[in-house]
């Protein structure tokens, strides 16, 4: 495989793919600057007021990174948007605050701002509700088991304690002395499961937020206050400890990226001055420092090999299975294993800028970026949840003037309404099923660079390869010899065709001379002719090594002789022939090969529907071969970048439409098609930055295996939409025509949930 990505192209938000616009794709502003208010891979649309902005949820190391010098805080009970979005409101009067960056897997937000406001900063934050800790450092992931741990019991305790209520309610004698004992004991256990939800949500009711906080606020107090203390009790209980759950579970789809990092050791054994090696944290190994890497050992940096031959498992990195030989001169990463040899390098990278660490960085980012399905939940939610709300108010007031209901039964419903209202399930649904996506896609080696390119790859009926270092290998190779005269030894004639193909610099020459095999000798009065080949004197012999163009002016050819060319010719190859005085010796082909998995790559496209046309500056001839060998059932040849970008607009016209390259001229059209695919391995910088779709190993197998990811990654989406929707439609009726309970409410409403987290969770199964 050739060397991977030495400069991984980032893709930042402020990048605005080469000023071109995306065919179909859904539009989405780039910013240009630090003041940029970003999207968010959660589905709130909060954002802060003034000249705040807000990060992706990119972990707290980024926002380290990010904000150098910023207030960094721990929040405990921080663990969903609803959360984030309460404490962007709590910011909003701050102008001092320029930027926010959330971990809510971590619980952890980073606060650009001066000084004197971080204690005001955090002042706000507590009157929302919330507790803080100030922190220097990210969280020990031990300090978060335990907090968890600790959290997890009180809940079950509170459980407990509520199902005490409810057995007092259905055996004790109704006395009033054992009602206040009931109702004690249920108060007791809402305290224990429900403090921080009343805390969050009478802050919520004040800003005239229906979030869930403030739902389930409302629902306990009003069932409390009719006398159904004992499901009160239960309702809190059930729902805090499901919240917990949930938590959990999402937590882990966020973290699958960042799990990655743990791929590199956090020790690298480096070589001292005195000669000897000593282990040293990776973080404060210096760019050219030489490391050691035993057999079975992770490296922990990106370097070059100085010494010794082993076999590395790159699949982390590059999603290929196979490990790849490396020896002197090749590239290492960070997070590949070396299997076989001892292996020392030298560092080309440091610890933060490996390309582990760009790829966790990149997707991250790519979180960040919302998919149209996600903007779809955001808009549907944002009028789901009030309208529900009115309804519950109708219902509790209306129901009982208008149709002559018992006040209490009405109030009942209204609060079991109350708790379908809430859109977790829905709102959750999107995110955990993008990033789960997202992350599953990294770990084959393949990075899309938003939800957006996710859900659109599902689309893509027509594909547009570029031909060289994309299906082909990009570097010619030797297919074919013929002897054509017998003056020499068939050993000689290859010496001398050998010498004289080292000496040049020309890609042709250099497949020969790599081709051949053999003594080489020395040769005198050596030359170069441009645009027809070399000569030069060996053993006072002439000899010329050229062209076809060449041979005819020197009046060598015959009739058999430029037949045999022109066949070799029609298959897309290159002649160079070898001739002295007397006439031609030999004739060598040469050819750009096809990659061993392009044919496969094209038959899977093919299988899923979509056609494949090749782009390509060559000549037509040349193009139809290499066609032909692959399965590609179109061609356009001769065409400069700005042709390949017309064939793409032209392409658009009837549907979605990608393209894969990887030079500088493939920039256009990869910047203009629906989708573009960048490899990543031989590419160039315009290319990879250009691209929406980076294949890290360059296997275009990687293309079809997107359009896959990105079919069943749509159908999840869906089938969470559904399924929340679904519930919350028969409960609904259940609620108002029915006999459902804030027991059944609770259950659909956090078994949906779950549900759809551990649904969109599927899709990290049989990631790498």
């Amino acid at each position: 495989m050739p060397a991977i990505l030495q400069k991984f192209a980032m893709h930042k938000d402020d990048h605005t793919h080469a000023g071109h616009e995306h065919g179909q794709r859904d539009a989405h502003e780039h910013g240009h600057g630090p003041e940029h208010a970003h999207e968010h891979d959660h589905t709130h649309a909060d954002h802060c007021g003034g000249d705040a902005c807000a990060l992706p949820a990119a972990g707290l190391k980024t926002a380290l990174n990010a904000a150098e010098g910023a207030l960094l805080l721990r929040i405990p009970a921080m663990d969903c948007p609803t959360e984030e979005g309460q404490i962007r409101a709590a910011l909003e009067r701050f102008p001092q605050v320029r930027r926010l960056s959330f971990d809510l897997a971590g619980r952890a937000l980073a606060v650009d701002a001066p000084a004197d406001a971080w204690q005001p900063v955090i002042d706000a934050i507590r009157t929302a509700g919330f507790k803080t800790e100030t922190l220097s450092a990210p969280p020990a992931a031990e300090e978060g088991e335990r907090t968890q741990r600790r959290e997890l019991v009180k809940l079950v305790a509170a459980l407990a304690i509520a199902v005490g209520a409810e057995l007092i309610d259905y055996f004790a004698p109704e006395t009033r002395a054992w009602k206040g004992l009931g109702m004690a004991v249920a108060a007791l256990a809402i305290a224990l499961s429900g403090l921080t939800v009343f805390r969050k949500g009478l802050v919520a009711l004040a800003r005239a937020q229906l979030n869930i906080n403030a739902l389930m606020s409302v629902a306990v107090s009003g069932a409390f206050v009719i006398g159904q203390w004992p499901e009160a009790a239960m309702v809190m209980a059930l729902y805090s400890l499901a919240e917990l759950i949930e938590a959990r579970s999402v937590e882990r789809a966020r973290n699958a990226i960042a799990s990655l990092l743990a791929l590199s050791p956090p020790q690298a054994e480096v070589r001292q001055p005195d000669g000897s090696w000593q282990a040293v944290d990776a973080k404060t190994v210096a760019v050219g420092a030489t490391v050691r890497v035993k057999p079975g050992e992770r490296f922990a940096l990106d370097g070059r090999v100085s010494a010794g031959h082993s076999a590395v498992d790159q699949s982390p990195v590059t999603g290929e299975s196979i490990p790849v030989d490396k020896g002197p001169g090749d590239a290492v990463f960070a997070g590949t294993v070396n299997q076989s040899g001892s292996l020392e390098f030298e560092v080309t990278k440091p610890a933060n800028d490996t390309v582990l660490a760009r790829i966790i960085h990149a997707v991250e980012e790519a979180q960040g970026k919302r998919a149209p399905t996600q903007r779809f939940v955001d808009r549907f939610a944002a009028v789901y949840t009030p309208s529900v709300f009115v309804l519950a108010l109708v219902v509790a007031v209306g129901a009982p003037l208008l149709a002559g209901w018992p006040w209490l039964a009405a109030i009942y419903k209204a609060l079991v309404l109350l708790v379908i209202a809430c859109p977790c399930a829905l709102v959750i649904s999107t995110p955990v099923t993008i990033v789960s996506g997202l992350s599953a896609a990294a770990r084959r080696g393949i990075l899309v660079k938003g939800g957006v390119y996710l859900e659109e790859a599902r689309k893509l009926r027509v594909i547009a390869l570029d031909k060289t270092g994309t299906v082909t290998e990009g570097k010619p190779k030797l297919v074919a010899q013929v002897m054509w005269s017998q003056a020499l030894p068939e050993d000689e004639i290859l010496r001398v065709a050998r010498s004289l193909a080292q000496r040049s610099d020309h890609p042709v020459s250099k497949a020969v001379a790599s081709g051949l095999e053999g003594q080489v000798l020395q040769v005198e009065n050596f030359g170069a002719e441009v645009g027809r080949g070399v000569h030069g004197t060996i053993a006072s012999n002439d000899y010329v090594l050229g062209n076809h163009r060449w041979i005819e002016d020197r009046r060598q050819c015959s009739a058999e002789l430029e037949a045999l060319m022109h066949e070799h010719e029609a298959q897309g190859r290159t002649i160079t022939l070898l001739a002295n005085a007397q006439g031609v010796l030999a004739l060598f082909a040469v050819a750009d090969t096809t990659k061993a998995t392009s044919r496969q790559a094209v038959a899977e496209l093919r299988t899923l529907g979509v056609e494949t046309v090749m782009l390509t500056g060559d000549n037509l001839a040349t193009a139809q071969t290499i066609a032909a060998q692959v399965g590609i059932q179109q061609v356009r040849a001769n065409l400069l970048p700005q042709d390949k970008l017309e064939v793409i607009k032209a392409l658009l016209a009837n549907g979605s439409v990608g393209m894969v390259g990887d030079g500088i001229n493939d920039g256009p059209a990869l910047s203009t098609a629906s989708v573009g695919f960048g490899l990543a391995a031989a590419g160039t910088d315009t290319a990879k930055e250009a691209a929406d779709v980076l294949i890290m190993n360059d296997d275009l197998r990687r293309v079809p295996e997107t359009i896959r990811l990105s079919k069943k990654t749509y159908a999840v989406l869906w089938q969470n939409i559904a399924l929340a929707l679904g519930i919350k439609a028969v409960f609904f009726v259940l609620a108002v025509f029915g006999s459902a309970t804030m027991w059944m409410a609770v259950f659909a409403d956090m078994g949906a949930s779950l549900l759809v987290v551990f649904n969109g969770l599927r899709l990290l199964r049989g990631a790498k």
